[in-house]
């Protein structure tokens, strides 16, 4: 029963040699474990605070990304229709410089036309006269004195005169 009941100076150096043990704990041990749990728990914080800002710049990134979309997108449907824009313009353009041009040639054939009818018009009406000055001289120089011979001779000039 004397191993159950503790002495006095048991306890006290028990208690002595704990008190030391806990001082060179204290001195030794305890505070570079709490330094070090202390910088792990800095070292977390500031993973989780790199985190929530790579989380924001991400976020930021992301927006400036769809806002950069969207103003390409406008920018590349103003191009396309001012594309369509100067296509129709070029097209509208060329289609009425092709109508001037084909009045213009129009007009320029339709002069030429009337300037060769005036030409082949004077051409016949020189013809005309020339032969006809020729059938008066015919007549002028045959006798006078028979009118059938007369009307018989213009009837043989008329049937050899061809008009062109």
């Amino acid at each position: 029963m004397d191993l159950l009941i503790p002495e006095i100076g048991l306890i006290f150096w028990h208690t002595v040699s704990f008190l030391i043990l806990l001082f060179l704990l204290g001195k030794f041990a305890w505070k570079p474990v709490l330094k070090a749990i202390k910088e792990r728990e800095e070292n977390i914080q500031n993973a989780l605070d790199s985190a929530e800002k790579a989380k924001l710049e991400m976020a930021r990134l992301t927006n400036e990304n769809e806002q950069l979309l969207k103003e390409a997108r406008v920018e590349r449907d103003n191009i396309l229709k001012e594309a369509k824009e100067l296509k129709d313009k070029i097209v509208a353009d060329a289609k009425t410089e092709a109508q001037e041009s084909g009045k213009k040639i129009l007009e320029q054939a339709k002069r030429e036309i009337e300037e060769q009818k005036n030409k082949a018009l004077a051409e016949v009406k020189n013809q005309v006269s020339s032969l006809s000055l020729d059938i008066a001289r015919k007549v002028l120089t045959k006798e006078f004195d028979d009118q059938s011979k007369q009307d018989a001779f213009v009837s043989d000039l008329l049937k050899d005169v061809k008009l062109n």
